[in-house]
C-alpha cells in the first residue's frame, strides 16, 4: 500500500468524520451512564480530587466531564477546560492534562465532546466545527458559575484537533482569558486539502463532496451511519512514521480506550461534510486574549501550528516548538509536554 493511500485512510479515520451542579446532576448522570470506576489510560494522582460531573450546552445536550481539584485548594481557583485529541475521550490525553494542571493548582475539567464518549447527543460519533466550538463555551458556562472556580480566570486547552477548535472558541468567547493549543490540527484544512495540502484543488474537493453525498443517501437508506474506521490496524509494512505513532498510542495499552473513536471504528464518514466549507481559523487574527501554541519539532502536523501562529496578532501570542518531539509525544509523554511553560503561561495570563 502506498504512503499516500495510507495517509488518506488515516485522514478518513481521524478527520472524516444552564449549568447544573452535582446535586441536580443525578438524573443526568444515570441517563449518561457515567463510569464510576477509574478507567483512565494514566494513573490516578493522590494530589487531586476527581469528580464526575455533567453540564448542558447551548443546544440543550448534556456533556460528561471529569473535574480535577487540588486537594489543598482554598478559595476560587483559576480554571481550565480541556478536550481532545480529535477522536479521543476524556480518559485519554485530555484527562492527563487536566489532572496534571490540577496538581499544579488549577481547577481543571476534561470533557467528552458531544456525540462521543460518555457525553450525550444522537446520532453518535458525529463531528462538526460548530458543535466542537460550542463544547468549549459550554465548559466555560459551567466554570463561570461553579463556586470553586474564579469566573474571571478561565482558560481552555485543546489537544490535536481540539487545539484548532480552542482557537475558534477563543475568537468568539471573550470570557476565555488564555488558550493553549497543543500539537494542533486544523481539521477544516486537513479535510478540505488533505494531509500536507496534497489534495488542495477544486476537483479533489468536488470528488470528495460527491462521495460524501452518495454516502448520505446510502446512510439514509440503511437507517444507520457508516463509520470511517479508526487508526489503521494492522499496520501496513510501508506505513509512514506518523501513522505508526498514532498506532502506538491508540492501538496499544499505552492509550487504547474502549470508548475512543480512534482506538476503534472512528467517526461517521459523513462528518467530513461539515469541515469542507467551514474554515475554523478564519477569525483567529481577531483573538485578543493570550494564546500559546505548542508543537513537536518532528511532528508531521507542525505546519498547522505554524500557519495558525502566522494568523495571530497582538501581544501574548507564543509558538513553542518542543525539540525532538513528535505529534503523539504531546499526548502523554510527560518528558516532552512542557507543563512548566504551560503553567507559567496560564498564571501570567490568569492573574
Amino acid at each position: 500500500m502506498k504512503t499516500k493511500t495510507i495517509a488518506a485512510l488515516l485522514l478518513a479515520g481521524l478527520a472524516a468524520a444552564g449549568c447544573m451542579n452535582r446535586q441536580t446532576d443525578d438524573t443526568q448522570m444515570q441517563t449518561l451512564r457515567l463510569t464510576r470506576d477509574w478507567d483512565k489510560t494514566f494513573p490516578q494522582s493522590d494530589k487531586v480530587r476527581h469528580t464526575e460531573i455533567t453540564f448542558r450546552n447551548r443546544f440543550g445536550i448534556t456533556l460528561a466531564a471529569d473535574l480535577y481539584t487540588p486537594r489543598d485548594a482554598a478559595g476560587p481557583l483559576p480554571a481550565v477546560a480541556v478536550s481532545g485529541p480529535f477522536g479521543a475521550v476524556k480518559e485519554q490525553a485530555s484527562g492527563l492534562y487536566a489532572q496534571t494542571l490540577a496538581e499544579r493548582g488549577f481547577l481543571a475539567l476534561a470533557f467528552d465532546p458531544l456525540f462521543t464518549g460518555e457525553s450525550g447527543g444522537e446520532p453518535r460519533n458525529v463531528a462538526s466545527p460548530d458543535f466542537a466550538t460550542e463544547d468549549f463555551s459550554a465548559a466555560v458556562d459551567f466554570l463561570s458559575t461553579f463556586e470553586g472556580a474564579d469566573p474571571g480566570r478561565i482558560a481552555i486547552v485543546g489537544i490535536c484537533g481540539w487545539g484548532g477548535f480552542a482557537l475558534n472558541a477563543a475568537a468568539v468567547d471573550t470570557r476565555i482569558r488564555a488558550t493553549v493549543a497543543s500539537t494542533m490540527y486544523d481539521i477544516s484544512r486537513c479535510t478540505a486539502n488533505g494531509y500536507f495540502d496534497a489534495g488542495d484543488s477544486d476537483d479533489a474537493r468536488h470528488a470528495l463532496r460527491r462521495q460524501l453525498a452518495a454516502q448520505r443517501t446510502e446512510d439514509f437508506r440503511r437507517g444507520d451511519y457508516a463509520r470511517a474506521g479508526g487508526v489503521v490496524d494492522p499496520l501496513p509494512d510501508d506505513a509512514p512514521q506518523f501513522v505508526r505513532d498514532y498506532h502506538a498510542y491508540y492501538k496499544t495499552p499505552r492509550g487504547y480506550h474502549v470508548r475512543s473513536l480512534n482506538s476503534n471504528e472512528g467517526w461517521n464518514r459523513t462528518s467530513a461534510l461539515a469541515f469542507l466549507n467551514a474554515p475554523i481559523l478564519a477569525y483567529a487574527g481577531e483573538i485578543r486574549s493570550a494564546v500559546l501554541l505548542v508543537h513537536g519539532e518532528k511532528a508531521h502536523s507542525r505546519y498547522f501550528s505554524e500557519a495558525a501562529f502566522a494568523r495571530l496578532r497582538g501581544e501574548g501570542k507564543e509558538l513553542l516548538i518542543v525539540p525532538g518531539a513528535n505529534h503523539t509525544d504531546l499526548y502523554d509523554n510527560l518528558r516532552a509536554i512542557p507543563f512548566d511553560r504551560i503553567e507559567a503561561f496560564l498564571r501570567e495570563n490568569l492573574e
